[in-house]
């Protein structure tokens, strides 16, 4: 080779080295926008946050920065939450002792009470629609659902006065069997699944759109539901029992392939107890010794010494937090059995105590989440779908159901 030659071919292997240095490798191509970038960029709705029940219990301005809690308007705004399911959380008692339909007009009056101090920053949405209208104002949507479905009080006409003043979804029960619906932590299971009452009410929430969740039911209650329901269901707020076996109030493989028949969207709840089994064995064990130590000291679960002995359990048996990789396991098992297309979030924020992952502990923190899910190879498109899209499709379907059969 002349030394002509030589240069060239020396340049020519300069400059593809140089290319190849600069063009970047696909997972780089994936990482263009970052998980702060991403939740900025699309609607990020979180099916189910206990803000109103957490207000009730201890008021607190949630329009500004609050020292408390998993939830307020500046920590939404970073994290980029744009639409959290606003729960209206009705405690299993009042089932018995009345006053659910009371309650639950309460909490209504809050949210709405949070929107009037401060349209500026939030607005009620009682529809696909309202949340990406909202979106372009860069307002924060505030739908509502109704967790436990006690305060219909077996009045088919409460469905519609509830949906009138915006709720959009109804968690059949919650931790106790109701006049609607076995519960999956309940042992007593007089219906068997759904009462001849609720059989009719998912009928009814069906035609005047009306998500049905079917978080905290029974397994045969759910088998009903997807019997019954001519459109897409929703679980707001629970995860997958695989990782959690025996733990029913999360949903086994073949519920999950039940849901993919009927359409419809598990929203994965990042609670510990519900995402590892190591934090469920803790929480079991603790209640075990809790409930010995009442028993032998005579006090009551609100007591200075109850108080004291959970301080001293907790330093010296830790509470094992799931982390951020285990919830995202979650979500791979629901996309690896089902699909993309079924998988969506529902926190549980300000509804599970201070059991949340490591790196998911306010709702500052929907980024951390999508920087996970970069990392395993999810799409962009794939994260929007997750992020909101897939409830999208469900609540327009429920929507257009209802639409259909009105017309």
């Amino acid at each position: 080779m002349t030394n002509f030659a030589f240069k060239i071919s020396a340049l020519a292997f300069s400059l593809s080295s140089l290319l190849a240095c600069s063009e970047p490798t696909k997972n780089e191509t994936k990482m263009v926008l970052d998980g702060a970038q991403i939740a900025q960029k699309y609607i990020i709705i979180d099916g189910h946050i206990d803000v109103p029940y957490r207000l009730e219990e201890q008021w607190a301005d949630v329009t500004k920065a609050t020292d408390g809690g998993d939830f307020d308007y500046p920590r939404a705004k970073s994290g980029g939450l744009n639409a959290p399911f606003m729960s209206i959380y009705i405690p299993p008692a009042f089932e018995l002792s009345g006053g659910s339909k009371q309650v639950a007009d309460k909490l209504i009056d809050s949210v709405e009470s949070i929107v009037n101090s401060a349209p500026e920053k939030f607005a009620i949405a009682t529809s696909v629609s309202d949340v990406k209208k909202h979106f372009q104002q860069g307002l924060i949507s505030l739908p509502m659902g109704m967790e436990n479905g006690s305060p219909i009080e077996g009045k088919i006409e409460n469905l519609k006065h509830f949906y009138d003043r915006g709720v959009r979804y109804i968690t059949l029960t919650h931790s106790k069997t109701n006049h609607i619906s076995d519960s999956s932590y309940d042992p007593l299971r007089p219906a068997s699944g759904l009462t001849n009452f609720g059989k009719s009410l998912v009928k009814e929430m069906n035609y005047i759109g009306m998500m049905i969740d079917v978080s905290h039911i029974s397994d045969d209650a759910f088998y009903q539901v997807m019997s019954i329901s001519k459109a897409p269901v929703i679980a707001s707020h629970s995860s997958a029992r695989k990782f959690t076996p025996g733990f029913e109030r999360n949903m086994s493989d073949d519920m999950l392939l039940k849901l993919k028949e009927n359409g419809g969207v598990i929203q994965i709840n990042f609670g510990s107890s519900f995402i590892s089994q190591a934090a469920i064995e803790h929480k079991d064990a603790y209640k075990l010794k809790l409930n010995e130590f009442m028993a032998q000291n005579t006090v009551t679960p609100n007591s200075d010494e109850v108080k004291a002995f959970r301080q001293e359990y907790l330093v010296n048996t830790p509470f094992p937090f799931a982390s951020t990789d285990d919830v995202l396991d979650h979500f791979d098992h629901v996309v690896n059995l089902i699909g993309i297309d079924h998988v969506g979030i529902g926190s549980d924020y300000d509804g599970v105590g201070d059991s949340l992952p490591t790196g998911l502990k306010d709702v500052s923190s929907y980024p951390n989440l999508i920087d996970g899910l970069l990392k395993r190879g999810y799409s962009e498109k794939d994260i929007e779908k997750i992020l909101s899209g897939n409830v999208f499709r469900v609540w327009q379907m429920v929507e257009d159901f209802s639409n259909n059969y009105s017309n």
